[in-house]
């Protein structure tokens, strides 16, 4: 698909007519050719045209004289294939898709190499960019001119601002503005002193460097230092187990607010570098655009979804209507005197629903970030030349430079430190994990020399700066993290924890539904000033597309946003009932946060909160829920495998809580029972329901289940093979006894303590004495999960589990119908070498026959007080 290849310069005062190939031809608003232009591929010259010739040829039009006309007939691509030419990648479509693919290429094999360094994706990428320009593969002769001719820029480039644009479009989906409101003050000092001082800083350097004159590049210098890229931190430091720390919260708050900077940081710079006279207007423009989208875009925005049937999700018309939305509002932006990337960022702010954020992530991202991002990579890396750096500029003053960029946000940092709370060894490890770019600093460079205001020494000065600092982050990280585990973490059980020292728990809430049970399980736990309980509610919210995970801590009896969103609203209701809960209580201080992440890494988060907090115990919801008829309801299967994961790796004890409906009716529990079968689970579940017997109003009864010497012959029960767990049983059998023998003696002299020992043949019998108890109406059962312990008594009931991870007790009273309401905590003790196999279940225990109803024989003697016939007739007052 051809025509002619020349354009025609018509030149008056001499009357001479040039013919170029058009092939070679670099749009004006381009960047300089990144070949030099000697080194132009040869091209055959045209032949000049007679005098005479050219006078029959070419009538004159004086309205056309000293203008230049353009006859862009490249071939687009061929008809007839490689029979038509021999050169195959002449054609543009053909040579853009072989560029694309080897930039992907080369890319992604960086990410593949770098992996094991820890390095953030962005650095591969840059690094890929730069390796594919004239820095080094493009010294090739062959290469550059086979791969990347000066003509194709006239594609690539166009392409990169494309991908910027749809990549500023997610960038204002994922970002969470109100998340800046909740910031607390050391976040907020940190990040302005991290953009004013590295701005100033970075135009003053730019100065000794600039050599052309051109002195608006410096806005570009200085907004180059202050970015700091927040989802890329957000990555470095969830790999290094760091993002729930006090270092890595500050940091990752402060990126956050930095992030929003540099868009504000990038709108001026494209309006200073463009006509001074037109700078106020591009500003006011943009402004008022930005304003009308917030107080009347997102508005309208919201009544359109909110006309959307729920759960009839979003159209293919639906999708596309927004995509146009965005486009329109990067021309809107463009029109103003600024960019296209800065009306599709605004548009992708002000897009009010999250599910509707998710949609569009899911839909976009991997096309975005997998294949057209390479694309701007490659731009980036064609504009930067290491060898204007090398023969240009002094070594000296380019190492001082880039020294200088590097510890700028360090020295910002420990300013900070001198006026808050941030000590100097925080200040320097924030201020090194502030260095981390993203590609929002390559888009202000960018900006930069595209509008003429950089040159190529500069733009690849403050690029090799920028790939630098982002390269130190992750051996700092590294560097600072052993420092988060000094503190001793010694009480990470409730049975060896004494009744003085404070005891911290952990709980953890899926949806508002868990909070009135956990509310009721704290206030029954006891708290008191000398015997204190702090509580840390950390709501899981799961995290919407794949936007970058998130640690919120909020601030107590603070007012909420005026319109929140449903996480929001769901977020001041949980701090509302945790406040009152401390209000009404004594000895109680609490603290809400929110965490977004994956339910796949859920569990690992929870126990790095746990880490931090050095919790003792954690709470977790159970995954099902009682429905109005008394049957349990799976809310979300995908938090079972998160409780069995906290459950496999807690660094504390954990606790199952599961409701059948008595906290929906009471504020706390005073009747607590104990089902006491033996190992280290069960004493942490009756350590824990002794100290919720120290109150006034609470009554504990303690029952062990023993099998009975027929028992222990007919089924000597081993260690089942599917528990990863080294006990030693005889060992264990004496430490029960030890601390039942206490709990005995305690109970002697105190009337709402009671014990009681059965004596069975089998697990029907078990099953049989514990649906009677029902008749005693419990509030409250804790049992232990039962990890590492064999009996005759419950053998058989693994296999008939629903939930092994509540082991078979626990699953028994969960899936087994009763009369009364309920709550039940499975308890699992922390033990060091903690590691669960996780199992299935096929069927339950309620479709066991129980048979007829059998007589239990008391182990204890009449002089103690205890007569029991029978379960059905237990003396509760015993």
């Amino acid at each position: 698909m051809t025509s002619s290849k020349l354009f025609v310069v018509i030149d008056r005062p001499t009357q001479e007519f040039f013919f170029r190939d058009n092939t070679h031809h670099v749009p004006k608003g381009s960047a300089a050719q990144p070949w030099p232009a000697e080194e132009e591929e040869e091209t055959e010259a045209a032949p000049p045209l007679a005098p005479a010739m050219a006078a029959q040829q070419i009538p004159l039009d004086i309205e056309k004289l000293n203008k230049t006309i353009l006859c862009y007939a490249e071939t687009i691509y061929r008809f007839n294939g490689v029979w038509e030419g021999p050169d195959p990648l002449t054609p543009l479509i053909s040579l853009f898709l072989i560029q694309l693919a080897f930039s992907m290429a080369v890319i992604h094999l960086l990410v593949f190499i770098l992996k094991p360094f820890n390095q953030p994706p962005f650095v591969a990428e840059l690094l890929g960019g730069i390796l594919l320009g004239p820095s080094a593969l493009g010294r090739i002769d062959g290469y550059r001119k086979l791969l990347f001719p000066n003509y194709s820029f006239k594609v690539l480039e166009p392409m990169a601002h494309l991908s910027l644009v749809y990549y500023a479009f997610l960038i204002g989906l994922k970002m969470d503005v109100k998340a800046i409101l909740r910031t607390g003050p050391k976040a907020l000092k940190v990040a302005i002193a991290g953009t004013i001082i590295p701005f100033g800083v970075g135009s003053t350097l730019y100065f000794p460097i600039a050599t052309d004159g051109k002195t608006a590049g410096f806005v570009f210098w200085g907004g180059a230092l202050t970015v700091t890229g927040f989802s890329v931190l957000t990555k470095i430091l969830d790999r290094q187990q760091m993002l729930h720390t006090e270092i890595g919260k500050t940091a990752v708050a402060s990126a956050l607010i930095n992030d929003m900077g540099s868009w504000a940081f990038l709108v001026l710079a494209l309006s200073a570098s463009g006509s001074p006279s037109n700078i106020h207007w591009s500003l006011i423009s943009t402004t008022a655009f930005i304003l009308l989208s917030v107080y009347y875009l997102r508005p309208g925005l919201s009544w359109i979804i909110r006309k959307t049937p729920e759960g009839q999700g979003y159209s293919e018309f639906y999708i596309c209507s927004i995509l146009t939305g965005m486009a329109l509002s990067g021309v809107i932006t463009d029109i103003c005197g600024t960019h296209p990337m800065i009306g599709a960022f605004v548009f992708g702010l002000v897009i009010p629903n999250e599910v509707l954020e998710a949609t569009l992530i899911d839909k976009l991202e991997d096309f975005v970030v997998g294949i057209l991002m390479p694309v701007y990579f490659v731009v980036c890396g064609l504009r930067t030349n290491i060898d204007v750096i090398l023969f240009q500029s002094s070594w000296l003053m380019v190492v001082l430079v880039i020294v200088l960029a590097c510890s700028v946000k360090v020295l910002s940092s420990l300013l900070v430190s001198c006026f808050s709370e941030l000590s100097a060894t925080e200040a320097v490890a924030v201020g090194l994990l502030s260095n981390t770019k993203s590609i929002m600093v390559l888009i202000i460079l960018e900006a930069g020399q595209i509008q003429g205001a950089l040159d190529t020494q500069t733009y690849s000065i403050m690029v090799v700066a920028v790939l630098v600092m982002t390269m130190v982050v992750t051996p700092a990280a590294i560097w600072y993290r052993p420092e988060q585990d000094m503190v001793p973490y010694k009480r990470r059980t409730v049975h060896k924890a004494t009744t003085e020292e404070e005891l911290r728990i952990l709980t953890c809430i899926y949806n508002t539904r868990n909070v009135p049970s956990i509310i009721n399980l704290l206030r029954t736990s006891n708290a008191t000033p000398r015997s204190p309980i702090s509580v840390f509610a950390l709501q899981l919210v799961e995290l919407v597309g794949r936007a970058s995970t998130m640690m919120v801590v909020h601030n107590s009896r603070r007012a909420g946003p005026r319109n929140p969103s449903h996480i929001e609203a769901q977020a001041d209701q949980i701090i509302t009932a945790f406040d009152n809960y401390e209000l009404r209580s004594e000895g109680v201080r609490t603290q809400a946060l929110t965490a977004r992440c994956a339910y796949a890494t859920m569990d690992e988060d929870i126990c790095n909160v746990a880490k931090d907090k050095r919790s003792a115990f954690i709470i977790i919801p159970f995954h099902k829920q009682q429905t109005i008829d008394g049957e349990m309801e799976d809310i979300n299967p995908a938090i079972r495998g998160v409780n069995e994961g906290v459950l496999a790796n807690a660094p504390c004890s954990v606790g199952i809580l599961v409701d059948r409906g008595f906290a929906e009716s009471h504020d706390h529990a005073r009747n607590i029972a104990v089902l006491y079968f033996g190992g280290p689970d069960d004493r942490e579940a009756l350590a824990y329901a002794w100290r919720m017997a120290d109150s006034a109003d609470v009554r504990l009864t303690v029952v062990r289940f023993t099998p009975s010497t027929e028992a222990m012959e007919l089924d000597p029960t081993e260690p089942s093979d599917d528990v990863a767990l080294q006990i030693d049983h005889d060992r264990e059998k004496l430490l029960d006894d030890d601390y039942l023998v206490k709990f005995k003696e305690a109970s002697t002299d105190n009337k709402s303590l009671s014990y009681c020992e059965l004596v069975l043949n089998d697990e029907e019998e078990a099953i049989k004495a514990i649906k009677s108890m029902d008749e005693h109406k419990y509030d409250l059962y804790l049992v232990g999960r039962g990890r590492g312990m064999a009996s005759p008594l419950t053998s058989g009931l693994a296999d008939w589990c629903d939930s092994p991870e509540l082991g078979p007790i626990g699953d028994l009273l969960v899936t087994s119908e009763f009369e009364s309401t309920f709550s039940v905590l499975i308890v699992q003790q922390y033990i060091k070498t903690n590691k669960v196999v996780r199992e299935g279940s096929i069927r339950s225990t309620s479709s066991v026959n129980y048979g007829e109803e059998i007589a239990m024989r008391p182990s204890v003697s009449e002089s103690d007080g205890y007569d029991f016939g029978s379960f059905r007739r237990w003396d509760n007052n015993n």
